[in-house]
């Protein structure tokens, strides 16, 4: 293949996804700008760091759950394992190995874990969805058995650091995005697009598509556990039940930035733009004085009218 028939192709790829991008970046930047004007402390240093702070950890489930949207998947056990990267950060930093350790173990933890759950379901051929929820149900358990309540030992420079007054979440989501692009260049990388968008297809261009799925799985695992262990610094302590909202918030982020259920549509740029209207859009909310009942309500309404609308636009293009 020529070169100029391979930047064609990739040219085409890159409008295909896209596509529909354009509005939801609009819509993000009329949320930032009223939120600007309800809170203009968010325009100084300190307001942005706590902003991207509160963000940060959504926008890390988020590309926990869209990596395995993105390849035909889904998974419900995010939030335990947000919980129990939490639970072994505070347990483990105090010991021997100290930080160094206690990061090490959330990341094997966070692998191990997600390679386990992508090898059941891709060599058992079983449902994501039924062998995610069974495992949220033990991770969460175990996060229970590990530290029954609230505790541990977190250091008071690493909150510091993490969650301080310094835009650090910031320039770690800024690292986390460019390590994707990168990824993205890798053959995994363009596998987990592929063995999402065609399994089939790809089995037959030669992409190990097993493989990558487990793979897929194991990196959402990782990318869930560190967000516990920032969630940790943030509180300053572990706590077993603290990711139970990510869940949900991560699929319906995901959702709103684009990504969908069957695999192949979406990027990570409309995901992480998906988490960040989530997250403004409920601080916006809460500054104009809406009752939790009411917030709970409007997130749902734009979130069933963001799947929505783009199903009524495609049916509308194809009758016409």
């Amino acid at each position: 293949m020529s070169t100029s028939s391979s930047s064609r192709l990739y040219g085409s790829v890159q409008l295909r996804r896209n596509r529909g991008l354009g509005g939801l970046y609009l819509v993000v930047a009329a949320f930032l700008i009223l939120y600007a004007v309800l809170f203009p402390g968010i325009l100084s240093i300190g307001g942005f760091s706590k902003f991207t702070q509160n963000w940060f950890p959504l926008a890390l489930v988020t590309m926990a759950q869209a990596l395995l949207m993105l390849n035909g998947g889904i998974t419900l056990a995010i939030g335990p394992l947000v919980s129990l990267g939490a639970v072994i950060a505070a347990t483990t930093m105090e010991g021997t190995l100290g930080v160094p350790g206690g990061i090490l173990a959330v990341a094997l933890v966070g692998l191990a874990i997600g390679a386990v759950i992508g090898a059941i379901v891709t060599y058992l051929r079983l449902p994501a969805i039924i062998v995610t929820l069974a495992g949220s149900f033990i991770i969460g358990g175990v996060a229970l058995i590990l530290l029954p309540r609230p505790g541990g030992f977190i250091p008071d420079w690493l909150s510091t650091t993490l969650a301080g007054h310094t835009p650090v979440a910031f320039l770690l989501l800024v690292v986390i995005l460019v390590l994707w692009k990168v990824f993205l260049a890798t053959p995994l990388g363009l596998g987990i697009y592929a063995a999402g968008d065609n399994p089939v297809g790809a089995f037959r261009s030669g992409v190990p598509v097993e493989r990558v799925k487990v793979a897929a799985f194991a990196l959402s695992g990782l990318l869930a556990a560190l967000t516990g262990l920032f969630v940790a610094a943030q509180t300053g302590s572990g706590d077993p039940v603290i990711g139970t909202p990510f869940t949900l918030n991560s699929i319906a982020a995901a959702v709103l930035g684009g990504v969908g259920f069957l695999g192949g549509k979406g990027t990570m740029r409309g995901a992480i733009c998906g988490s960040l209207l989530l997250s403004v859009m409920i601080n916006v909310m809460f500054f104009l004085g809406f009752p939790p009942v009411a917030q709970y309500i409007a997130q749902g309404l734009i979130i069933v009218g963001a799947v929505a609308v783009p199903e009524l636009l495609g049916t509308w293009r194809a009758r016409r």
